[in-house]
């Protein structure tokens, strides 16, 4: 749309004229300016931003080179650097981008940098490079971002541009991460914890949303490397910065990655909530990385043995007939219903959909042995002796697997059994616990008889 060819199009511009030489050479560059856009020929300039809003321009009708010429033209007219050159330039720098000319883009842009400290506002030029910083992260040219984001820091480095240095560390940081160079990572986020912080080296309070913003990219970093120590506590601090008033997607990341760490922890009720209020983050920023925190709220619901629907919930209803839920809900049927047969049907079925995403794929033998164990503890409820290949009919898996179901309930003194390895037998006990509570009873029933005989006689 021309809209995104256009510089800071609801801009005021107030020029101001110092003699009449000086307004017609502005007359003429931004003449010249809009020639290239494809505007109307005639301009004063208190008229011109409406004239350049209006006009559709050479770039909206694909005459590019044209264009460029007439850009080219506009930075060489002016004496000095300045605002229209620097239009100009911008210009330039998105048409190379676009055009997947990185080499020619970024002397482009080095030029471009070299009117930030003098020939433009600093509003105006933080606008235009965070507009360039913004457009160009979509590249996955990791080389020509390198260069680009290390480009700009040193200018705003020198420009003493704080915000723009941040935002720009933080995409450098990310791409760091995205290349898995953790090393090269933790320097810059090095750099940003210290622009949180006063010269002392206390937390500067007035900065708390920046610092989550750093906690988000370090938790995902620490999440990616499995280094559940320093990603708890990191987790735990992030969670008691009052001071900040975060992006809502800032807030999903650090639920997410906290979710995932009580997952490793087997603590799937933490799991579930953290997983719960990523979902709603996400959700209230448009993020599209909800439906993935719906899917695992509702496998941390599953491990937990919770029978609350989360699609109760108001905020999940309207993503129950998502396809992605939708396979996961026939899932959590099957599985409420200990249906092993429709549960392994369903992971077959759509393994695509369950298992290509690693971290649900971690957790799919956990659900397995779940309801494995509760199909077992139906299956053994009315015997005192079974045998072991009749289970592992039953539950279609080798007896060997069935051996180790049996062993882990027993450990866990959810049953009372001696398994015999040789004759294939399992036979179980009575609850000692149960028989003792049934004893008592039978002990204190035979006392309260005693005591009502004894009144009659007395």
């Amino acid at each position: 749309r021309a809209n995104e060819k256009m510089d800071d199009d609801m801009e005021d511009y107030g020029f101001e004229y110092s003699d009449d030489d000086t307004e017609q050479e502005d007359v003429d560059i931004e003449n010249q300016y809009y020639n290239s856009k494809g505007a109307p020929k005639t301009f004063v300039p208190v008229t011109t931003i409406y004239y350049f809003l209006s006009a559709a321009g050479m770039l909206e009708n694909g005459n590019v080179d044209c264009a460029m010429k007439g850009f080219a033209s506009i930075i060489s007219m002016e004496l000095e650097k300045g605002e229209w050159g620097f239009r100009a330039l911008k210009q330039c720098v998105m048409v190379h981008f676009k055009a997947g000319n990185f080499e020619q883009m970024m002397k482009t842009y080095h030029e471009l940098l070299t009117y930030v400290k003098t020939a433009v506002t600093r509003n105006y030029s933080e606008k235009v490079i965070n507009y360039i910083l913004d457009s160009v992260s979509s590249s996955s040219n990791q080389a020509f971002l390198q260069d680009f984001y290390e480009s700009t820091l040193f200018s705003l480095e020198e420009a003493k541009n704080e915000r723009l240095w941040f935002k720009t560390n933080l995409k450098l940081c990310k791409l760091w991460f995205e290349l898995r160079n953790f090393s090269r990572m933790k320097n810059v986020l090095r750099e940003l914890h210290r622009s949180c912080q006063h010269i002392d080296g206390s937390a500067d309070q007035r900065k708390g949303t920046q610092l989550l913003e750093v906690f988000a990219i370090e938790i995902q970093m620490y999440t990616e490397q499995k280094n559940n120590k320093k990603l708890k506590i990191l987790y735990q601090r992030a969670l008691t910065i009052k001071s900040a008033i975060p992006h809502p997607r800032i807030l999903g990341i650090i639920r997410e990655c906290g979710g995932k760490m009580h997952m490793a922890e087997r603590q799937w009720e933490k799991a579930a909530t953290d997983f719960f209020e990523a979902f709603k983050s996400y959700d209230e920023a448009g993020q599209p990385r909800r439906v993935q925190c719906l899917k695992y709220l509702v496998l941390a619901n599953m491990l937990m043995g919770s029978e609350v629907n989360p699609f109760d919930a108001q905020e999940a209803r309207p993503f129950k007939s998502e396809p992605e839920i939708m396979v996961i809900t026939t899932l959590v049927t099957a599985y409420q219903r200990n249906s092993i047969s429709d549960f392994e049907d369903i992971l077959r079925a759509h393994q695509d959909k369950l298992v290509e995403d690693t971290f649900i794929r971690e957790y799919i033998e956990d659900l397995l042995k779940n309801i494995r164990t509760q199909v077992l503890l139906n299956i053994i409820q009315p015997y005192t002796k079974i045998h072991i290949p009749f289970i592992s009919g039953k539950l279609r898996i080798r007896e060997s697997d069935v051996e180790s179901l049996l062993v882990s309930l027993v450990l866990d003194s959810r049953i009372h059994a001696q398994i015999d390895q040789t004759s294939q037998l399992v036979e179980l006990k009575a609850d000692p616990s149960r028989c003792s509570e049934s004893e008592f009873r039978g002990t204190k029933g035979w006392t309260a008889s005693i005591k009502e005989q004894l009144n009659v006689f007395v």
